[in-house]
């Protein structure tokens, strides 16, 4: 299955509401993820532009930007960024596929 990084940023409510009763939402995450066939391999709370990152795998775009569209619509959470992460195979079997390809860059 394809992995994915999902950055997150909470609602002020939520922080509010962690604070009251801080927990770990890492079961509640992987709960949603697997409402739409994927699993979450681990959440990070971090420092910068975001609050938080969730890293999983899920079937396809489709499951993975379903599982955020339901995060971001209850409230809780006020941003995302989501990126498709490639696996070293993937990397080099897309290298393989680029080194047969020729691009004419702009004005050459």
């Amino acid at each position: 299955m394809p992995s994915y990084m999902v950055q997150f940023s909470y609602s002020p409510e939520s922080w509010a509401a962690l604070m009251r009763t801080p927990e770990d939402r890492t079961a509640a995450l992987d709960a949603l993820a697997k409402g739409v066939g994927g699993k979450v391999q681990a959440l990070y709370y971090h420092f910068g532009e975001f609050d938080g990152t969730v890293i999983g795998e899920f079937p396809d775009d489709a499951a993975v930007n379903a599982m955020v569209f339901a995060a971001v619509s209850s409230g809780a959470v006020q941003s995302t960024r989501t990126v498709r992460l490639f696996r070293p195979a993937e990397a080099i079997e897309a290298l393989g596929k680029a080194s047969k390809l020729t691009y004419r860059a702009p004005g050459k």
